[in-house]
């Protein structure tokens, strides 16, 4: 089962430019303050983690990620990277370009892959049914909650300094 989210938002860094452009260039900065981000690890090539989230039916799913980090001109992107041997995992795709007064215009797509237990008849396709909009309301709502976590994490940047 695939359930796929976007979120766009633009914030402006208190930095300026520069730092803005540092700031997502760090996807391990950038992401720190995001709630349902579980053991994440960045380095200059990528990121990787587990996106925790409620799935009703299902209780507490960890969906793991791995994601490529490409600087470009004006920002950086995120490249969901293959995992092999999950059941479920989450593809994390993203862009981050920045202005020249440093607002930030972020693109984020989540796409997980769900693997449910094979079920059959009408019973079996209404609980993948139930599952599916479950799944999908709650990885719309984790998707929300990324621009606070992410200007959390600009405010404390700024805050302690490079």
């Amino acid at each position: 089962m695939l359930i796929e989210a976007r979120q766009h938002f633009t914030l402006s860094h208190p930095g300026g430019q520069m730092a803005a452009l540092a700031f997502v260039r760090n996807a391990g900065v950038a992401l720190a303050r995001v709630r349902f981000l579980h053991g994440l690890a960045a380095d200059t090539e990528g990121v990787r983690g587990e996106l925790v989230v409620p799935v009703p039916v299902l209780g507490e799913v960890d969906l793991p990620f791995q994601s490529r980090l490409t600087v470009t001109p004006n920002g950086a992107t995120l490249t969901p990277q293959p995992l092999t041997g999950e059941r479920a995992w989450v593809e994390v795709a993203g862009e981050a370009q920045v202005d020249e007064v440093g607002t930030v215009t972020f693109h984020f797509h989540f796409r997980a892959h769900l693997a449910l237990p094979q079920s059959e008849g009408w019973g079996g396709a209404a609980f993948e049914k139930m599952v599916r909009a479950a799944a999908g309301r709650t990885l719309e709502r984790v998707a929300g909650e990324l621009p606070v976590g992410i200007r959390a994490a600009m405010v404390e940047g700024e805050r302690t300094g490079p």
